[in-house]
């Protein structure tokens, strides 16, 4: 048995879980949320306690054991609570703005870069460059900061472009003048 499997969930008030295999879907003020577990992975409701059991016992159904009781607990925390993940652009003239659910990024290129958010992830901007996703499923929300950060990576000479919230870029020496 896996030891992070074993660990019952705590169901936060106001969260409700139904598994119908291989689904199980979570549902809180913050959303609701779906997801397949494996074939062999099931669930037992017993009070405001969930526990995640295992029929397999091969040591790739014991890690599977685990890893679904992680993403059905990031599940009942998604929907309770929620999730945030801050960006911050750094350079000169580098600016972003929030319109609904497309994030319009001014990083020094010819034209402004239009980002569609996807659906269950928000964005507010404070001061321009201080960008803040938040959203109930943990995957997703860092999938999208993921790709928010590659339309303009920091480059490795100034630093400029954008970065998670207290990342820290290791600058290049830049070329010295003549001998």
């Amino acid at each position: 048995m896996s030891r992070v499997g074993k660990r019952p969930i705590k169901l936060e008030q106001g969260v409700k879980i139904a598994f119908t295999a291989p689904t199980v879907e979570v549902s809180g003020k913050g959303g609701k949320l779906k997801r397949d577990l494996p074939a062999n992975i099931s669930i037992e409701t017993k009070g405001d306690e969930v526990h995640v059991l295992n029929k397999g016992t091969s040591a790739s159904h014991k890690a599977l054991h685990g890893l679904s009781r992680s993403l059905i607990q990031n599940m009942v925390e998604g929907v309770a609570k929620g999730y945030t993940k801050n960006l911050e652009l750094q350079g000169v003239g580098y600016r972003a703005a929030a319109k609904g659910t497309v994030l319009s990024l001014s990083l020094g290129f010819s034209h402004p870069v239009e980002f569609d958010l996807p659906t269950g992830i928000t964005a507010s901007v404070e001061a321009n460059t201080k960008i803040t996703l938040k959203g109930a499923d943990k995957d997703l929300l860092g999938v999208t900061a993921a790709k928010l950060r590659k339309v303009r990576p920091p480059e490795p000479y100034k630093g400029k472009g954008i970065r998670f919230a207290g990342e820290q870029i290791t600058l290049k020496q830049g070329k010295t003048a003549g001998k």
